[in-house]
Order: structure tokens, then sequence, then C-alpha cells
């Protein structure tokens, strides 16, 4: 027996709760807010809303459930999270450690399958993060919500069956940390895609599972009914009748040598192995072909639905795939199966398809031609059978009377859209020829294949009701919107929790691959501020920055102070990881931690490069109101820096280990927490109050050092107790590939073991190997020389080299620094600074760097090809601190794109300074 939703439940009940209000029933319910949601949509201001997307009122309130889902911004939400929601209370104890997400969980999962979308986090690698920093009761926003895991893992923290329950507490046990606390967590989604916001909503609004399965059975037999003679085949006995799956269509091509037509799939495939033939013969004049040397045919016709004539790739059937009973056969289609598809292709085009000129977009018009593959409108993307078969799915799904129950339907409907375009291709080695189009791309291949919809979703009605009759606890936990990320209509300080996977630069092309399924639903997204790099909409990295830094501001404005972000990152280049640290650093957010998933290993790694090529996870935290309001009157002080590094190092994670290795934690080193501070201040266009020599010598007096790494005094006793369990300590990962990763390695070398420079010079010419284009050559002499010290054996040995020489050497212990024997051994030798004396060394070379950094602002050359970066970060941060920001933007525009782009601590400067002359 199927256990019935909580909406059949509570209409079995009869009073329904919503917003503070009580309906009789939840057809009431929905009935007044649709009334309230249809009085908005005549409201001109509100279609001004950003990211309000393309749609008729009627359309638009077809696809929504009000207050829970609307297909538009949601004038809701704000009464969602004040009746249910937390107010922020600054007196509350909240305290929580950096958390990892692992994004490969949960991919064969059922529910996460249930339907399909561009790129999905798995609701089971959510769950933990949730658990996490959340307490049951509490509100999670994620305002790139794409398919609505987020929404679905909030609710799945209070239904997550037993067994999940023990595996989380087993594996929390081990870490050292407490039980989770389970229970159902709010959830506030919002997508800029119609098509992303109605799938999320259906995944998490509560419907009568048994009621959907009988529903969509009944839409598959009305199909069968209506259009079941489109599918039918004579078996090869010459009697017997069977139901096609699918129909595999060949472009027709001309033999090079004969000109004659060449159909690629009968003459290429080899029936009994599937594998298709480099080379095959011509039928005609026996050439020998490969389909390089093909040419393409086209055929043209009138279009009867723009009334024009258009120029398509010439298709013909190949081969049809059907059954009887249980049995499966294939057959070259026949003049009687040619006769059905010539006189389905004569039947008027129904009006359930969409029939739009496409805009003009990235993915069919730059990166993928659909015209040369006959795409104009998109009507086009579909064979006339499947067109009139899907045009049927889509009315049945509509005469549905049961809103709950239609949207599902639509929601079960839609995933036949791709498969039945010309889309999906041939795979004749594939186990199904569902989903078999290229994912993230509009691609039409020379050889597709035409499923019938009861081969495509068939199977699909059962295992949706299976999977959602697993859920318990299926409540009104979730409200979905459709809207810009820029623009939520919450409270300030009113969200708990934010899980988000942004769009990052080119990487997915969402509301140009949204668009055909959205065209079928007549609700369509505003591409204006979609956070993108795209020519085709002249968007560069810059405009996408600025896009997201609107959007991390939403994040600040609306989560509680001293609350976390988790931002799930996948890959991307540099520049776009630059841009997305630089949005959220400008937003208000402090980065505590970010690390990739080593998925060999099962573990994660932290990120120390600028290298990026696994997927990251960036968590990040609000800063408290406590150390904001030092701050708020925009006064730089040495003790409001001072108190920014304390609550960070609050922030950071206290010991890292994977598998009794522990690591070095890069945010709690000198050099990180040093470019935490500056950056705090700059992007809250400060100046900054300590130099770096005051900042390491205050570092080293104020809080306890281990292995490098710095601690709050309330830290150490936890780190020394888990360091001890460690066999070994891992250094952090590093490339040199320029003057500050090899200043980097250089003190790495020489902090335990001091050496002279012809010990050390063979193996700093190999770490360069990788030097940058760009980046001016520095020998190690001047590195040694700007950073390091040289014992050249007068006066005591200095307490580095005593202490390396003394640990290593028996025959040196318990010798007097004036030894000659321990200064004739320490002669010769570099040796890292303590702080004081490196803050001097910092004055020297900043002069030296500031001095070059002259010649650059005085040079003639419109780019420079050759420079030394480290000086343009010294030009960079003198100006700023002398307001000089004209400096930076004309010494910034010789830069190589790609180098500012890529630079976190230049992007820095640039942006504020550009932003500074923007306001003069």
């Amino acid at each position: 027996m199927v256990e019935k939703s909580a909406e059949q439940q509570v209409l079995e009940r009869g009073k329904v709760e919503c917003l503070g209000m009580t309906f009789d029933s939840e057809d009431a319910r929905r009935a007044f807010f649709t009334e309230r949601l249809r009085e908005k949509l005549t409201d001109p201001e509100f279609r001004k809303t950003p990211g309000f997307p393309k749609g008729a009122d009627e359309d638009i309130i077809r696809m929504s459930d009000p207050p829970w889902y609307t297909a538009c911004p949601n004038p809701f939400l704000a009464d969602f999270v004040r009746l249910y929601g937390k107010t922020y209370d600054p007196k509350e104890r909240y305290e929580r450690d950096p958390f990892a997400v692992d994004t490969s969980v949960g991919k064969t999962d059922a529910l996460y399958k249930a339907h399909g979308y561009h790129t999905k986090v798995p609701h089971l690698a959510i769950v933990p993060s949730i658990l996490h920093y959340t307490d049951p009761g509490d509100v999670v926003l994620d305002g790139f919500a794409g398919s609505g895991m987020t929404g679905v893992a909030a609710q799945w923290c209070g239904s997550a069956p037993a067994e999940y329950r023990k595996q989380i507490e087993a594996e929390w046990s081990q870490q050292g940390q407490p039980k989770p606390k389970w229970g159902a967590r709010r959830a506030i989604l919002n997508d800029l895609g119609p098509a992303a916001s109605f799938i999320a909503a259906n995944y998490t609004l509560p419907f009568d599972v048994a009621a959907f399965s009988r529903a969509a059975e009944r839409v598959l037999a009305e199909v069968e009914k209506e259009l079941g003679w489109m599918y039918e085949t004579l078996h090869t006995d010459g009697k017997s009748k069977g139901r096609i799956n699918f129909t595999v269509w060949s472009e027709v091509f001309t033999c090079p040598e004969c000109a004659g037509e060449v159909n690629f799939v009968e003459e290429a495939l080899d029936p009994s192995t599937k594998r298709v033939h480099d080379h095959f013969p011509c039928p005609h004049c026996n050439a020998e072909l490969t389909k390089s040397r093909l040419e393409k045919l086209y055929e043209t016709r009138v279009d009867p639905v723009i009334g024009k004539t258009i120029k398509t790739p010439k298709r013909r059937a190949a081969l049809i795939d059907y059954s009887i009973g249980s049995a499966r056969y294939e057959k070259a289609p026949t003049p009687a199966d040619a006769a059905v598809l010539d006189r389905i292709a004569a039947m008027p085009l129904p009006a359930e398809v969409p029939t739009q000129p496409l805009p003009y977009m990235h993915m069919t018009h730059e990166r993928a031609r659909m015209d040369s593959a006959g795409v104009t409108h998109v009507h086009h993307f579909f064979m006339p059978r499947a067109a009139q078969a899907l045009a049927s799915l889509w009315r049945n799904a509509n005469a549905e009377q049961n809103r709950r129950l239609r949207s599902m339907l639509l929601y079960f409907v839609e995933q036949a859209i791709w498969t039945m375009s010309i889309l999906n291709r041939y795979r004749p080695t594939g186990f199904s020829q569902v989903n078999q189009y290229m994912t993230g791309v509009y691609y039409v291949a020379s050889q597709n294949s035409e499923p019938s919809p009861w081969y495509v979703l068939g199977g699909k009605a059962k295992r949706l009701g299976t999977t959602f009759s697993g859920l318990r606890s299926r409540q009104y936990f979730v409200a979905t919107q459709t809207g810009t990320c820029a623009l939520i209509p919450l409270q300030q300080n009113s969200i708990d929790y934010i899980f988000t996977d942004p769009p990052f630069g080119e990487n997915i092309y969402y509301s140009d691959l949204n668009y055909l399924v959205e065209a079928w639903h007549r609700v369509i997204t505003e591409p204006e501020p979609e956070a993108i790099v795209d020519k085709a909409k002249k968007k560069d990295v810059n405009d996408y920055q600025a896009l997201m830094r609107d959007c991390f501001d939403e994040y600040a404005r609306v989560l509680k102070p001293g609350r976390w972000m988790t931002v799930v990152f996948s890959n991307s280049a540099n520049s776009v990881w630059r841009a997305i640290q630089e949005a959220m650093g400008t937003a208000g957010f402090v980065v505590a931690d970010v690390r990739t998933l080593d998925k060999q290993q099962g573990s994660y790694r932290q990120v120390t490069s600028t290298a990026v090529k696994q997927d990251l996870v960036i968590s990040a935290y609000k800063p408290t109101e406590a150390l904001a309001g030092r701050f708020a009157l925009g006064e730089a002080l040495p003790e409001n820096a001072w108190a920014f590094v304390t609550e960070h190092l609050g922030h950071v994670p206290v010991f890292s280990s994977v598998a009794g290795v522990a690591d070095v934690i890069a945010e709690r080193t000198a050099q990180v927490l040093h470019d935490r501070m500056v950056a705090f201040h700059v992007q809250r266009q400060l100046s900054v109050p300590l130099s770096t020599s005051e900042f390491l010598s205050g570092l080293t007096q104020r809080y306890p050092e281990r292995d490098s790494m710095y601690f709050l005094p309330t830290q150490v006793a936890e780190y020394d107790r888990k360091r001890n369990t460690a066999a070994e300590l891992r250094q952090l990962s590093l490339f040199v590939i320029d003057e500050a990763s090899a200043i980097q390695w250089v003190r790495r070398e020489l902090q335990d073991k001091p050496r002279s420079f012809q010990d050390l010079q063979p193996a700093f010419m190999r770490e360069i190997q990788n030097w940058a284009k760009h980046e001016e050559t520095v020998e190690l002499k001047e590195i040694l020389r700007q950073n390091c010290i040289h014992y050249d054996g007068s006066g005591p040995v200095p307490s580095q080299i005593h202490s390396y020489l003394s640990t290593n050497f028996k025959e040196l212990r318990n010798l007097a620094k004036e030894d000659p024997t321990l200064t004739a051994k320490a002669a010769d030798r570099w040796y890292v600074p303590d702080p004081g004396k490196q803050g001097d060394l910092e004055k020297l070379r900043e002069k030296t760097l500031l001095k070059e950094f002259e010649a650059y602002k005085q040079a003639k050359e419109r780019k420079l090809k050759m420079f030394r970066t480290e000086a343009v970060r010294a030009g960079f941060k003198a100006a700023y601190d002398g307001q000089d920001y004209k400096t930076i933007v004309s010494v910034a525009a010789k830069l190589p794109e790609n180098v500012l782009q890529e630079d976190e601590k230049l992007l820095m400067y640039y942006d504020v300074a550009s932003m500074r002359l923007g306001d003069e």
C-alpha cells in the first residue's frame, strides 16, 4: 500500500494552514493565493522586476502553485521567512567550523535521477552541510537552485531513513564530531530559469503519489488511443503487428565520385556488430568512402507554419526497432512504414507545439549553427511524428483538473522533449536510446533516434512513483521563486545558511539550454541578469564578475551575521575563479577554507595554487556584527585589523589530516593571514593600518605559533593534542611559476635547513621550469638578498642555523654559538629571519619594487610584455594607500588581460580603484 502524501492527508483532515491563514482545503488555499498572484501580475512595476521571465500572465499562473512556487518573483517569500523562520538574535551563541562537501556522493540515487538537469550537486552531498551549519527549523537559501537539490536536502534532514542516519552518525563520530540534530529545515529556492524553478518546485512540493502514478498511466493510455497507429509496424512474417520502440533516421549524403545518394546508416553501420565502419563502399559506384568525403544533401520544402520555404538536411528512416510482446526485433523500413510517415507529415502541426523563431543565442548560432541542421524555429527540432506525440502528451497532462497533479504530469512529460527531438543521437551500442543527446550543447548528429512516448516514459512513470513514495514527512517546507539571485524579496539578516552552486563563466549556458523546454511552457528566461561569459550576449568576464558581485551582495544582505555560506565551484578558467573570489570579498564575505575533493583518494585537499582543475568547495562566513561595527565608521585602526585576524582564526579549521598525516592549514599561515587582512580593508575601501613588517611582528606577539601556523590561545591545546596523533606533517603543495611562489619555495627550503647558495641553486633551477611567460626572471641571489639573511661566519651562529646543525650533526651538539668548529660549518648559509628582521627586509624590498613600478608607470609601451608582478602588486598597494586610483587603472591597462583577471591581489586593487573613479 502506497503511503499517502502529506497533501492528501491534509485534504482528508480538512483545514489547511498557510502563511498564518487557515483554509478549508488545498483547493481553497490555491484559489486564494492564485488570485493574489494574478492581481500582482497586473502591476506594471512588478513586471519590471529584474529577472522577470518572458511570459503571459496565464502561462505564469499555470506553472505556479502560490505561495509555495511562482514562475516569476515570489511576492510571498518575506511572509514565509517571517512566519516560519527565526528572528536574528545577536546574543544567540553560534559557532561552527568549515565543513567540506563531497560533490560526487549520491549521483546514482533514484531521487537524484528523478529529473535531469544540466548540472546538479546531489542532495545527499548537501545534507551533511545543512546538518552541520543549521538546526531543525532554520532557513536555508540557494539563489542558484537549479533543479532544487538544496531544497530536497533540507527536507531530507527530517525524512532520512534510519540506515542513512546511522551511517552519518558513525562517520561524524569517527571524526570527533557530535551527533547531528535531525529534523527538517526550511528552504528558499531561486533560479533565473523557469525550467529550473519548475523542476525544483515539483521536487519539493508534496503531492499524492498514488494519484500521480494513475494519472501518468492515463496520459500514456490516452496517447496510445489517439496516436497508437503511428507507432505500429508489420512484422517480417507479414501478419503480426509490432509496436515501434524507436526509429533511426539517417542524413543522406552524396558520393563525391558519382553523386549518388548514400544513406549513411544503411551503408556504414555493421548490423551484426553495431559498429560504424571508418571506410565503406559507395552503393552505386563502389568507390571507397569515409564520412569526411561525403557531401551533405539538402532538400527544400514549404513550412506551412511560418509560410516560408526552408532548407533542411535530407533525412530518411533507416532502421526500426520494435517489440511484439516481450520480444525485440529490428528491420529496415518498408513502403508501408514510409506511407504512414508520409500521412503523419501531411497532418497540421498541433497548437501545443511551440513555433517561435530561435533568438540569437551562443549555443544555437555560434557554438553550433542550428540553421545548418535545418532548425530556425522551435518546431524544427521535432520530426512530424514526434511533434504529434509530444503535443498529445502535453495536452493530456494539461487536461488534469488537480493543479498539483497537473504540474507533476508536466514535470514527467517534459523529460521526453530533448529525447524525442532530433538532438537525440542514435547510439547503436548503447543500452537505451533514451537521453542520448549530447549534454550541455545543441548538437544534431548525422543519425538520430526517434523513440516512441512509451519507450521514453513507460518505465519513468513507475520509477517516479516508487521514488517519491519512499519520502516521509512531505510537508510544505520549501518556497521557490523565479528571478535573479541579485534581488530576492527577503528581510535583511533573515537566512541561517546559504548553499549555492552558481554558474561559472562560460561553463554552461543555462538560459540557452533551457530555451527548448521553456518554449513548451511558454515562459522564457530573461537573460539580461544571467551571470555568464557569453559573446552572443556581449558579456565578458568583467560583466560576469559584476553580475556575481550583485548576487553575493544580496547573499550578504539576507544572511545572518556570523553565519556560513558554502559555494561549490565547478571546473573553470582561473580568471573566473578570481572573479568569484573578488565578488565574494567585495560583498563582505571572508573565505575561511577552500578545498578540492580528491575523487581517487576520497579525501579533501586544500587549494593553494592558482590552478583550478577540480571541483572546489569554498567555505565563507559573514563577519559578526561586533566586527562589522568596528569598521562601520570607516576607520582603519590597528586594533580593528587585529580584531579581524582574531575572528578569522576563530572560523578557520584548527586541525586537518588525511590517513594519519596532518596538513598545514593555508589560512593559518602568516602570508595568507596578511593577505586576508589587507583584502578585508581594501574591499571595504579602507586604508590598511598595518605595514607588512608591523603585521608579521604583531602576529608573533599576539598568537601562539605551531608548525608555521598561528592559533588563538584557546585553540592551541586542541591542535597539540590532535597533532600528536599524526605520524607526519604534509606541507602545502607549491608550484613555482613567478617571484611570489619562488619566495615561498625558498623560505620553505631554508626554514628547517639553512644552506648555501650553491646547495640551493640546482633545486631552484628544477623548480622554475614552468615560470610564467610574462614574468620577468628573478635570480635566486636576488630572492635570497631581499628575503633571507646570509651568515658569513662572523659573530655568533644565528639560532636558526645553530638549531639545524646541533640537531643533525652529533659532533656539533652542545657547542657554544661562537665555537670555531660550529661557525666554520655554519658559514655561507642562508636562513629565514625572525619576524622582526623579516619586517626590515620587507621595507628594503618594497623600495626596490616601487622603483621598478615607477618604470612601468612611465613606460611608453601600450602593453607590457615582461614585468615583475611583485613590483606591480607593491605599486598598486602604494597607489591605493595614497588614493592614487588613476595610476592603478592606467598601469592595469598595460597588463595582459589574463594576468589582471587571474591575479587575486591585482584584481582586487583594480576593481576598487575603478569603483572609486566611477564614484568621482
